[in-house]
């Protein structure tokens, strides 16, 4: 399963990005099952409502709900991070329990906040 994560959405939904493309033909490559976190759900729906987008397709995707679980994951994942000097944004920490807890792959171009994560066992598309 890839959960992907909101930047990758915006390329894929972005008619004129080339990237987005790049990596949907990617990701259906994979022939893995695809969906996003409640998470992303808001954050992408936030956006296209803001600036008047259409918003059938995104409500078509599966969803990963955020749980009891993953509040006591992404609460750790949060306070390890400040521990350590460094910082993650609340809803990355959020987003990143989501997959972990469900054995999703997150696709995200950010991984200067997700690559450290990797060693609480998030795993990383491609």
């Amino acid at each position: 399963m890839i959960a992907i994560d909101t930047d990758v959405l915006i390329e894929i939904l972005d008619k004129k990005s080339e990237k987005g493309d790049e990596v949907l033909k990617q990701i259906l490559q994979g022939g893995e099952e695809i969906c996003i976190t409640v998470i992303n759900m808001h954050e992408i729906l936030y956006g296209l409502h803001k600036y008047g987008k259409p918003v059938k397709e995104i409500l078509l995707l599966p969803v990963l709900n955020y749980m009891k679980k993953d509040a006591a994951l992404s609460s750790k994942i949060e306070l390890e991070a400040e521990e350590r000097g460094t910082s993650i944004r609340r809803t990355d920490a959020m987003i990143a329990a989501i997959a972990i807890n469900n054995g999703a792959a997150l696709f995200t171009f950010d991984l200067k906040h997700f690559s450290p994560l990797k060693a609480l066992g998030l795993k990383l598309f491609p």
